[in-house]
C-alpha cells in the first residue's frame, strides 16, 4: 500500500501556511474550511457543519465562537429544536468570501502545475472515492458507538 497519508497531510499543512499569509489582517483567513461549508449551506446546525467538514463539534462550537466575536456570523436557536443551533454567515464575511475562494483557486492552480488535465481528473476521481470511504469508515465507528 503506497504511504500517501503523509504526502497528504503534508500538502494540507502547506495550505494552511498559505492560507494564512495570503489571508493576513482577516480574521477569518484560519477558517478556511469552515467558512467555505457554510457559506455552501448556510443555515445549517453547527452539528451539520462539523460533520460535513470532519472536525469534531467542540472545536466547531469553538471556531464559531471566533468568528462570532468578530461578527463575522450569526448562531440562533433552531426553532424546530431548540438544542441545535442554527449559524448564518454576515455580510462582513460575504464581503471576504471572494478573497477565500481566489485564495484557493490560487492554492489549487499552484499545487498542481506539471500535472496533466488527466492526471488532475484521476487524481479527483480517486481522492473523492477515498473521502467517501473515510466518510463511511467513521459513520460506521459512530454508529457502533450508539448501540
Amino acid at each position: 500500500m503506497p504511504k500517501f497519508m503523509r504526502s497528504l497531510n503534508v500538502i494540507s499543512r502547506c495550505q494552511s501556511a498559505f492560507r494564512t499569509k495570503k489571508m493576513e489582517g482577516e480574521p477569518a483567513g484560519c477558517y478556511h474550511s469552515l467558512i467555505l461549508a457554510l457559506c455552501r449551506g448556510p443555515g445549517r446546525s453547527q452539528d451539520e457543519l462539523a460533520k460535513d467538514i470532519c472536525i469534531n463539534k467542540s472545536g466547531v462550537a469553538r471556531a464559531l465562537a471566533s468568528l462570532e466575536a468578530e461578527d463575522f456570523v450569526l448562531r440562533r436557536p433552531d426553532p424546530m429544536n431548540k438544542r441545535k443551533t442554527i449559524v448564518e454567515p454576515t455580510e462582513k464575511l460575504i464581503s471576504v468570501l471572494p478573497k477565500i475562494r481566489e485564495t484557493t483557486a490560487e492554492w489549487n492552480s499552484l499545487v498542481s502545475q506539471g500535472i496533466s488535465e488527466e492526471e488532475l481528473a484521476v487524481f479527483e476521481s480517486v481522492i473523492l472515492r477515498m473521502e467517501n470511504n473515510a466518510r463511511q469508515i467513521i459513520k460506521g465507528l459512530e454508529e457502533g458507538a450508539d448501540r
